[in-house]
């Protein structure tokens, strides 16, 4: 089941909820666990995933340079 980060609007405590995806299109509204508030926002969040763990290199994408970065010679600033 996913997880979903809120943050009460009242106290401004962030926390964790599990919820299902009919639960979440449902419109989602978790009360705050510390002030028991209904006033809450998804806060959203992006991860990075880094391969070392795995063995491997890193994930994230090499800069391209040259024509292969995708702009052509119109001095883009990428070569």
């Amino acid at each position: 089941m996913p997880m979903y980060d809120f943050r009460c609007t009242q106290c401004g405590h962030p926390f964790t909820v599990r919820a299902s995806f009919k639960e979440k299109d449902a419109g989602l509204q978790p009360e705050c666990p510390v002030c028991h508030a209904v006033e809450t926002q998804q806060v959203l969040t992006a991860g990075i995933f880094i391969g070392q763990a795995a063995g491997g290199g890193s994930s994230l994408p090499l800069p391209m340079s040259g024509p292969s970065c995708g702009c052509g010679s119109g001095g883009c600033g990428c070569g």
